[in-house]
């Protein structure tokens, strides 16, 4: 037998006094005394106290007094205000007085705690995770995903969008990262890749006439995982014929002003705040900065031309450059230990080690006074207007490990001062990117993807000065982390040819890896442009979390393991003779 659900345990207020109502969910906690059992029922909306006492049936509390943490039940009864309230409940106005009740199932003692602060490793929160997802917290979490869905379909339905499914299964292509390979067992020896995205098929439905697409679509990437990246994640794609970067911006802002205000009940003021990919890197260290807090970068090369400490003057003799980041009030914040704590951190990227200048009011200190005097000190706070009570950080080395480290650090200092407020919400657009980049190697490779348009006034950069030409690209960032990512795309197959040649890429090679892009340029491709969004990282940050973990059903572990189905696992021989596939090991 099943009880009909009236209403939802978290739903329940004082004005449904006297209703009689029909509830069914997991039982959080069970008291018994004596002739009166107390329940805690929970379903995705929350908790409702349920009373049994002497008035109902002998058979209705003996069956209460068996209920156990997870019983599966459903119950009878009456709203009524409550005599003790609990204001810790949106519920706690009143409990439902119950007189009839059904057990669907039983269960084992949880091996975690159903509750938000239980404090259980990730490891077991992953392996139980449909336990994991009971709590009100995780609800919470899926149904804002949920909401910023349905917001997204919403919004672009009604600004003319179509939206197209791609194909998971594709020809591999460079997109960045290593692709997830799949067997054919049809073709033998040939291979799908999964999606990285679905970049050259959106610009294929531009050349179709679809004029406006967007999809929510799974993409794949098999790369070293961190706090906002899963092998597998989810983006809003989209794009747009015959507009330009300020059209893709102007929608864009529209559908991140629709989900605010629906979703988290703000009003954001629009247009976003635009900066250049230079200024980025010039004053907050990064090409997703965080603006929630004041802290910025300054370059330092001409204080320390000439000075006698010769890890600045070695930097400058080799073409380096020395910044350096002010945090006003944190002499006193910043001890030896915390500081060489952040010596440490920033050698991750790059830094060799971290100069430090303390300004007390009265004097400095400083962990290079015996190579500067108190005048070469004063200047170098001037230089950020520091004073009283200020320190100030100084790296040298290369520009990239100077952004790097200070880009970090920066950041790290806020968290460490509470400057970060996870309620404020600082939407900008980081714009004109260089078109290339070098490795490590010193190869040259697309800082976005080999389909962006470049500055096209800047062309002649290609053949003069490639790694300073621009990129009509662009992202858009919320308190230090890219939100989502665009550009302009080539649509003339002659531009393309050169895009791929400055990359180092044959003829042969282009046709192998984008023959039918090329092929589909040749009849009629419109200028189209377009973007696509992070779902996971948009929904974490709506909700102050820290990992794309915790808005993902089932996410995958640091180890790109899926703990619950215990995927990867080995294929069996049958299943591998078919695809005419042997394993290397079995081979030797």
């Amino acid at each position: 037998m099943l009880y009909k659900r009236t209403h939802m345990c978290g739903e329940l207020r004082l004005a449904d006094e006297g209703k009689n109502v029909v509830l069914n969910g997991w039982v959080a906690k069970a008291r018994s005394l004596g002739g009166l059992v107390f329940v805690d029922l929970r379903d995705k909306t929350g908790i409702t106290q349920i009373t049994f006492n002497e008035d109902v049936p002998a058979e209705v509390i003996e069956k209460a007094k068996t209920l156990r943490s997870e019983y599966c039940i459903g119950v009878k009864g009456v709203v009524r205000e409550r005599s003790s309230k609990n204001p810790n409940l949106s519920t706690g106005d009143i409990e439902v007085f119950a007189d009839d009740l059904m057990i669907y199932s039983v269960s084992d003692t949880p091996p975690i705690y159903i509750r938000d602060d239980d404090n259980v490793s990730d490891d077991l929160r992953l392996k139980y995770r449909y336990l994991d997802l009971r709590k009100n917290k995780m609800q919470r979490n899926l149904t804002m995903r949920h909401k910023v869905v349905k917001c997204a379909r919403d919004y672009f339905d009604e600004n003319g969008f179509t939206e197209v499914e791609t194909p998971m299964l594709i020809k591999p292509t460079p997109e960045g990262a290593r692709d997830y390979i799949v067997p054919s067992r049809v073709h033998n020896g040939s291979f799908y890749a999964l999606p990285q995205s679905p970049q050259m098929f959106k610009q294929l439905l531009m050349v179709a006439g679809t004029d406006r697409y967007f999809q929510v679509v799974k993409c794949f990437r098999d790369e070293d995982l961190r706090a906002d990246r899963q092998p597998e994640f989810t983006q809003i794609d989209l794009e747009m014929s015959f507009a330009g970067v300020d059209d893709v911006i102007e929608v864009q802002e529209g559908f991140i002003k629709k989900v605010m205000k629906e979703v988290k009940g703000i009003d954001v003021e629009t247009p976003f705040r635009r900066i250049t990919y230079a200024e980025a890197m010039e004053r907050y260290g990064s090409d997703k900065p965080d603006t929630r807090f004041d802290i910025e970068l300054k370059k330092l090369n001409d204080l320390f031309e000439g000075c006698g400490f010769e890890v600045f003057t070695k930097t400058l003799a080799e073409g380096g450059d020395i910044r350096g980041i002010c945090v006003p009030g944190g002499a006193a914040q910043f001890s030896r230990k915390k500081i060489d704590k952040l010596v440490d951190e920033v050698k991750h990227y790059g830094a060799k080690g971290l100069v430090w200048i303390k300004n007390d009011g009265t004097a400095f200190t400083s962990s290079v006074s015996k190579f500067f005097s108190e005048d070469e000190l004063t200047a170098v706070m001037d230089r950020f207007g520091g004073g009283s009570g200020d320190i100030v950080f100084i790296v040298s080395g290369t520009a990239k490990v100077t952004y790097d480290s200070l880009g970090f650090l920066r950041r790290r200092i806020a968290g460490l001062m509470g400057l970060l407020d996870d309620n404020q919400f600082n939407f900008l657009w980081v714009v004109d990117f260089p078109m290339f980049e070098q490795d490590e190697e010193g190869n040259i490779k697309a800082m976005h993807h080999p389909f962006t348009q470049p500055k096209l006034d800047e062309l002649d950069k290609l053949d003069t000065d490639i790694l300073g030409l621009r990129a009509n690209a662009y992202d858009i960032v919320l308190n230090g982390v890219e939100l989502g990512g665009g550009s302009v795309r080539i649509h003339d197959k002659d531009l393309q040819a050169r895009m791929f040649r400055a990359l180092g890429l044959t003829d042969e090679e282009c046709q192998e890896k984008f023959g039918f892009l090329i092929e589909a340029f040749k009849y009629g491709a419109p200028p189209h442009a377009g973007l696509a969004y992070g779902l996971d990282r948009l929904v974490m940050l709506l909700l102050g979390e820290k990992s794309i973990r915790e808005v993902i059903a089932f996410p995958k572990n640091q180890n790109a393991e899926c703990p619950v189905c215990e995927a990867p696992a080995p294929a069996g021989e049958g299943q591998l003779e078919e695809l005419g596939i042997e394993l290397a090991a079995e081979c030797e």
